[in-house]
């Protein structure tokens, strides 16, 4: 092992540890009844100023029979009200343009306004209220917190601050915990991998498929982003930090500790990973979560994640469906925090399984097994129908000095072997496959 490699690891437990003395006396290792009072308590205040004001949610809510905050005795109560959706929303901004009329203040209140990258149907537009933006950025530093990131370490954000949210949440959580931060906006992929070096940045920020692909620049450029003062790297956007397969080589890539994250426009920073590994936890100090089946709406242990954000008055979300296919844990995580512990972290989007010949894969479960081999670089997935019969296509880039024959013969064999069926592996020439900084879409359905 490396000097530079040694520093890293004391210093990552240094920080884990200040990140455990951290937790003793917060809300995350409060107990269950302790914290959903506090969650209730939350919700009624959030409620008294929505019932009054909020003309989408006074008019969902008082015709489900809710007109007074008191009318929420417990948690469970929650349960009996409405859901929300995102196509909902969307119709609502439609009719109501520009913002739709899920706000609770006059506009002059608010001071921010972001939109959804708009890869799953209608861009919703969201407000927040400079107190909703403090809110924002109190949920980022916990997961800071939760990775270890103090006010000592340099944070560079690998991404091109346009109205997307983003990371423009982290960067202001990161102000909030002292840290320096870095911002990559408006700078090519070979000056934001010359910036982490010059900049002697310790945490990386980005998408999980960017950081994949800074390793590719650095390596053309003969950067070699492997020794800088990257210690940990946090990830959003795509569920590729959870994916055993694309957590390893990013951490191998970067040697680095890799850190997943989770949340929405709509919804806020609602998921962080810890020291631990073995998934994500909901930020419960500040979200109710639910985990319902997706065909029935009843309670469920695995199905999709619904969530309350309980911070954000000004253009809040209740029972919001966010499409997410999760899993809760049955035992609680070793690094002491009893919040809601999500085995793996997000396994995909509801809408997003691919159904070939009958069998449900998702596209995370393909990104795991294909990262099983280093010699590959990006990817795609195709899937046609033919005769009746669903095809399933895989594009490869191979890295060069492998046999890409042999990587797409033995691919074939990985895929068939984990899901039970047939897919033709095609290779294409190393770079020709699309790199995203932002969210990655790799699965195109032909049917």
């Amino acid at each position: 092992m490396s000097t530079l490699e040694q520093k890293k690891k004391l210093e990552l437990g240094s920080k884990s540890a200040a990140a455990t003395t951290w937790l003793n006396g917060s809300p995350e290792t409060a107990d269950r009844i302790e914290l959903t009072d506090v969650q209730l308590d939350k919700f009624r205040a959030m409620l008294q100023p929505v019932l009054s004001s909020n003309a989408f949610y006074r008019h969902k809510l008082t015709e489900s029979g809710l007109s007074n905050p008191l009318d929420i005795k417990r948690i469970e109560d929650l349960q009996g009200l409405p859901f929300t959706t995102k196509e909902e929303l969307a119709d609502d901004q439609i009719e109501s343009l520009p913002y739709g009329t899920n706000l609770t203040f006059e506009r002059e209140h608010y001071t921010r306004l972001h939109q959804t990258s708009g890869t799953t149907g209608q861009p919703l537009r969201w407000l927040d209220t400079e107190k909703s933006w403090d809110w924002w950025a109190r949920c980022w530093a916990s997961v800071y917190r939760a990775a270890g990131v103090s006010r000592h370490d340099r944070i560079f954000f690998a991404f091109s601050f346009g109205p997307f949210i983003g990371f423009w949440s982290a960067h202001r959580g990161a102000e909030k915990i002292g840290a320096l931060a870095v911002t990559g906006g408006g700078m090519s992929s070979y000056q934001r991998a010359k910036a982490i070096c010059d900049h002697e940045v310790t945490v990386l920020v980005c998408t999980p498929t960017y950081a994949l692909h800074l390793i590719e620049v650095g390596e053309d450029e003969g950067i070699d982003l492997a020794a800088s003062d990257i210690r940990l790297a946090i990830h959003a956007g795509e569920p590729g930090a959870s994916v055993p397969g694309t957590k390893e080589r990013i951490q191998n890539a970067w040697q680095a500790a890799c850190f997943d994250h989770a949340g929405a426009t709509e919804v806020g920073a609602w998921g962080f990973d810890c020291g631990v590994h073995t998934g994500m936890h909901v930020n419960e100090a500040e979200f109710i979560c639910e985990v319902i089946d997706p065909v029935s709406g009843q309670p469920a242990s695995e199905g999709e994640l619904v969530l309350t954000n309980l911070g954000r008055i000004g253009s809040p979300v209740i029972r919001y469906r966010t499409g997410d296919r999760v899993s809760i844990s049955k035992s609680p995580c070793q690094c002491g925090r009893s919040f809601i512990h999500l085995d793996g972290g997000i396994a995909g989007r509801i809408d997003d399984v691919i159904i070939v010949r009958g069998v449900n894969i998702f596209p995370s479960a393909i990104e795991n097994v294909v990262r099983k081999f280093p010699e590959i670089g990006e990817f795609a997935v195709d899937v046609y129908r033919r005769k009746e019969l669903d095809e399933l296509e895989i594009r490869i880039e191979v890295r060069p000095g492998g046999n890409p024959e042999d990587i797409a013969v033995a691919l074939s064999k990985e895929i068939r072997a984990a899901f039970g069926v047939l897919a033709q592996t095609t290779t294409v020439p190393f770079g020709v496959l699309p790199r995203f900084d932002l969210k990655a879409r790799r699965v195109s359905l032909h049917r």
